[in-house]
């Protein structure tokens, strides 16, 4: 870090202002994205999902729990899995407290996986989450969002080279590779409207990285995110010191 270059506080300024103009011009352009996504044409859920949650089993409608607007975040734990994504995981830590306040603009948050729900309640306890979180197990819904794939659908992908690190992740969950990457993370929302269920965004890939907020604080500060030919690092927060000591 001592090799950066060093100014006078008015250099800074100079700089720090003439930034700040194209930061305001980001904000104004992220203003005009969110408008556009609203303006997506809503796409009518047809069919009928079930899903088990603490309050026993639910359809889609019900996933809504009164309100008009349903995120759902599709989080990487399969049935084959012994504990969640720890990338998943570092988001939660992030989106668990949003949840209130989500709930107090009329929509609300739930994440959605395949592995049995008592799976996912006793790893929720263990992280210390509260969200809700149900259970896909045994339905299509997973598979019809893009979550979740065949190994059939992707055996090119695991014909190929694959990154050292997915084989570290499936690891982590308890899982060989393919067991692990059958599952995807993924954002959907829907809208309810008299009665009728609708899709009304879905993004995944870098589209996800708002779920993981301390990727912006790490955009603001001297290293930024700083990964560029490191180790991979995420880990699940209970895991980092414990890491950190091998």
């Amino acid at each position: 870090m001592t090799d950066h270059k060093v100014g006078t506080r008015e250099e800074w300024l100079a700089a720090r202002n003439e930034l700040l103009e194209r930061e305001k011009e980001l904000t104004r352009r992220n203003d005009e994205l969110a408008r556009e996504r609203r303006e997506l044409p809503w796409v009518p859920i047809e069919k009928e999902y079930r899903f088990e949650t603490e309050d026993g089993t639910k359809s889609l409608a019900e996933l809504f729990d009164g309100r008009s607007q349903l995120l759902v975040y599709h989080f990487m734990f399969g049935p084959e899995y012994t504990a969640g994504c720890p990338v998943c995981s570092s988001g939660a830590d992030t989106y668990n407290g949003a949840v209130p306040h989500l709930n107090a603009r009329d929509v609300t948050f739930t994440c959605i996986s395949r592995a049995p729900l008592d799976k996912l309640l006793g790893y929720r306890e263990r992280m210390g989450w509260s969200f809700p979180w149900a259970s896909s197990e045994g339905s299509d819904f997973n598979y019809d969002f893009g979550a979740s794939h065949t190994e059939e659908q992707l055996a090119p992908f695991l014909e190929g080279d694959l990154p050292a690190v997915v084989a570290k992740l499936a690891a982590a969950c308890g899982t060989d590779v393919a067991g692990y990457v059958v599952e995807g993370p993924a954002l959907s929302a829907f809208a309810l409207s008299d009665g009728v269920v609708y899709q009304t965004y879905a993004t995944a890939a870098r589209g996800l990285e708002i779920m993981l907020a301390f990727y912006p604080l790490l955009d603001r500060v001297a290293k930024g995110r700083d990964e560029e030919g490191a180790e991979f690092w995420i880990r699940r927060h209970d895991e980092y010191e414990s890491a950190g000591a091998e």
